[in-house]
């Protein structure tokens, strides 16, 4: 009960200093005008957006990275609140934020866009095969649990492309989410919600303050990001939550529950690579009205804030199946 209550304690104080600091950040995105040219997809209501600041993924990395190394400097007192296990999903945020920030950076210098597909993959891979080797052969992560089954499935070497995979994958698919007020976020959160409290019932307990300190840093950003969204996060807020979202669940051994417990970003990345392929396959034809899938809903006559909420409680409903899994 202390641990859970010291976790609960930690995310409402990255709460409010994500709050606190949000304006002071708003300003500077301004006077720099960050987001005077930002490119905006999705159907045309979407150009009133134009002009709104983004980058705003450092509203959410910097009271989480502060925090973290602050208590983790608490050990050389003796005063244990952190393990250095946490350093490595924060080694990840930071640096899959930091390839986001290039992207978004060249994309406002660009007039919209960003850093070459192949050149942002290569990046992601490479902190991925450095985070995986990582975790398995210095923290010994525990490789993969499956529903009902009371023990380690061991994979061997190829848990490591496996792993890739999932990190450089969810950066993606939490990115491409990012495309309504508030929908990435409230994802996010949930999702960070879910393995921390996997987290505490592992007995994980320094991994499991991290998720919270992240999931109060979120909910402090969506404070700017709920509709109408005076901040959007960027590819420097989603590429990053999505890699820390895989890396999290591959520590706790349960990311076979990953794809249910982020079901909407899954759901949006398929529905893509289902508009591609149909597109190409039949030349000009399409499934959707448009994609991501959010957009199909908006174009269907779902309002923008229909559309998130409607998703997030599916991602709720999600959340809730996860666990139980992860519990069987």
């Amino acid at each position: 009960m202390r641990q859970t209550s010291m976790a609960m304690a930690l995310s409402a104080f990255s709460f409010l200093l994500t709050v606190i600091w949000g304006p002071p950040l708003l300003r500077v995105l301004r006077s720099l005008k960050i987001g005077e040219s930002i490119r905006v997809d999705g159907p045309d209501r979407h150009f009133s957006k134009l002009g709104t600041p983004t980058m705003g993924g450092i509203l959410i990395i910097i009271p989480v990275a502060f925090l973290t190394v602050l208590f983790n400097a608490t050990s050389f007192l003796g005063w244990a609140i952190f393990g250095n296990s946490i350093l490595v999903p924060l080694f990840v945020l930071v640096l899959y934020a930091a390839i986001g920030a290039i992207d978004d950076w060249v994309g406002l210098r660009g007039r919209g866009r960003g850093l070459r597909a192949r050149t942002k993959l290569l990046l992601q891979t490479i902190g991925a095969l450095g985070t995986v080797i990582v975790l398995r052969y210095f923290l010994d992560v525990p490789e993969l649990y499956l529903p009902t089954l009371d023990f380690e499935v061991n994979l061997g070497i190829i848990y490591i492309p496996i792993a890739m995979f999932f990190i450089v994958g969810f950066s993606n698919a939490v990115n491409i989410t990012d495309g309504l007020d508030g929908l990435a976020g409230l994802i996010s959160a949930t999702a960070f919600i879910a393995y921390g409290g996997i987290s505490l019932m592992q007995g994980q307990i320094f991994l499991a303050r991290f998720c919270f300190i992240l999931t109060g840093a979120i909910f402090g950003f969506l404070w700017f990001n709920v509709h109408p969204a005076e901040l959007f996060m960027g590819d420097t807020g989603s590429l990053a939550l999505g890699a820390t979202l895989a890396v999290v669940a591959l520590m706790t051994g349960q990311w076979a529950v990953l794809p249910i417990v982020a079901i909407i970003p899954v759901s949006e990345t398929i529905s893509v690579i289902i508009q591609v392929s149909f597109f190409k396959l039949t030349g000009g034809r399409r499934v959707f009205k448009m994609t991501p899938l959010h957009h199909h809903f908006e174009l269907s006559g779902w309002s923008e804030t229909q559309v998130v909420q409607r998703f997030w409680l599916i991602s709720l409903v999600a959340v809730i199946m996860g666990i139980a899994l992860a519990l069987v």
